[in-house]
């Protein structure tokens, strides 16, 4: 496998010339291309991993792949961990699982939109497919009441008005049509030579296609699929960036036939996202760089997706992000085009842990003071200057941001790039709306906080200044 991966990244490497459909591929679809614009006016929302990995507190999936990177238990084999790994179904009973709960929690943390993991890598469906009895409705929850996770989680963030999107892992650990019992498990790949045993792989393709259209015909409006695992793709797409991954690449081609699988998506919900994450090209209708933020501003939809602790599921005494930082990490997303995407994990018992709740509550406390600079904003060409970020609103409205670290002040004269503002226009500090006069000098905007607005300040991660 060395060796295959060793030619296939100086092959890839020596076409890369022709960056195999880098470029940003807009939708032609006009009804997707307007839940596209809808979706770039909601900038915040949040992506909750939950399986069966809960339970034990660990990284969601991987620790069942065969890669020398993935930690595990090494008291047991490779098999036995994985069927112990797997019996966790047994085991999961979230019977503390109130999704009205997370919905309240989100929305009033100023999220709009809801990404939810409908299956990870590992197989288990937090949904009652027909095609699979690894599920949350096959085990000690099924006699639940609301045993059927996914749609109990759509439903309660639908009556708080949420974007809809279902996260679908691409690769199935647990299907025989992917990790084939004929063969011992390989790395993240499937673990069969498609070329000698193309039935095997249709067979997954269908088992794929089957699960997409229950989650998009029986669960509600679904606004976007979320797909994950770009690793499972066309071999012609590979390039640079997969490449960097360093993962295993087989000489065979992992294509699931996105298009039968957006045409099917849409046919039951016109208008739906497709998220084919890395795999740039018509069904990747907006990128996803993962716990970073681009240095600059991007001109395509894009999303940061960043967990708020260190991992994306639950783990018992996970660190947290401040709140703080993630406003700051909020805005700059925001000045810079994009949406941020924040990812939580609920414990085994179906809760988000207390200091999650925490965090979404001080977030909303600013969010709530400072939502119109945020949502339906867009980026501007300069949207940094000095300590400064900006935006535009959609009727002319300017917005400047001041990032503060905990205890720091605004001072008494700030200056903006503002250079066109007429005789009667005005600035607006937004959590106390409180107007300044407007001062210009050698072609800049001179604006002089109040004492009022310097002392409050001291207690904000960010202060936002509106020039009508």
């Amino acid at each position: 496998m060395k060796n295959i991966c060793l030619v296939l990244f100086l092959i890839f490497s020596s076409v890369a010339g022709a960056q195999l459909s880098l470029n940003y591929t807009y939708p032609n679809d006009p009804s997707v291309r307007e839940n596209l614009e809808h979706w770039r006016d909601l900038k915040f929302g949040i992506i909750i991993h939950w399986g069966i990995y809960a339970v034990p507190g660990i990284v969601e999936s991987w620790s069942i792949c065969n890669e020398d990177w993935v930690g595990r238990d090494t008291a047991l084999n490779y098999e036995d961990y994985k069927k112990w790994y797997f019996g966790l179904s047994k085991e999961f009973n979230p019977t503390q699982f109130n999704p009205e709960a997370w919905a309240s929690s989100a929305k009033n943390a100023g999220m709009k939109y809801l990404v939810f993991t409908t299956k990870h890598h590992d197989g288990f469906c937090m949904f009652d497919s027909k095609y699979s009895d690894f599920k949350i409705t096959n085990g000690p929850f099924q006699s639940n009441p609301k045993s059927n996770v996914t749609r109990e989680v759509f439903n309660a963030f639908r009556k708080e008005d949420f974007f809809i999107g279902a996260y679908f892992s691409k690769p199935d650990w647990h299907s025989d049509y992917y990790w084939w019992h004929a063969f011992a498990t390989g790395e993240r790949n499937n673990n069969y030579d498609i070329r000698k045993f193309p039935e095997q792989w249709k067979r997954f393709q269908n088992y794929t296609a089957n699960q997409i259209s229950e989650l998009t015909s029986e669960y509600g409006k679904v606004d976007m699929l979320w797909l994950d695992g770009g690793w499972v793709r066309p071999l012609e797409t590979i390039n640079d960036e997969v490449l960097s991954w360093q993962c295993p690449i087989p000489a065979w081609s992992q294509d699931v036939n996105v298009p039968r699988l957006a045409e099917i998506a849409r046919k039951n919900n016109p208008g739906t996202l497709l998220i084919d994450r890395t795999v740039h090209g018509e069904y990747e209708n907006y990128r996803t760089p993962e716990q970073r933020i681009p240095e600059g501003r991007l001109d395509y939809p894009w999303e940061t997706c960043m967990t708020l602790g260190n991992a994306w599921g639950f783990v018992p005494n996970d660190k947290y992000k401040s709140s703080r930082e993630v406003i700051h990490k909020l805005v700059e997303v925001v000045a810079k085009g994009g949406n941020l995407l924040l990812g939580v994990g609920p414990t085994a018992t179906g809760v988000f842990p207390e200091e999650v709740n925490l965090r979404l509550k001080e977030i909303g406390n600013w969010t709530s003071r400072n939502s119109e600079a945020i949502y339906n904003t867009r980026s501007v060409s300069e949207f940094k200057w000095g300590d400064f970020y900006f935006t535009d609103g959609k009727n002319g409205e300017k917005y400047a941001y001041v990032l503060l670290k905990e205890g720091e002040s605004i001072g008494k004269e700030l200056v903006l790039p503002w250079s066109v503002v007429s005789s009667d226009s005005y600035i607006e500090e937004l959590s106390t709306r409180e107007k300044m006069k407007v001062v210009k000098q050698y072609g800049r905007v001179i604006i002089k906080p109040s004492v009022r607005v310097r002392e409050l300040s001291k207690t904000l991660p960010v202060v936002v200044f509106k020039l009508n």
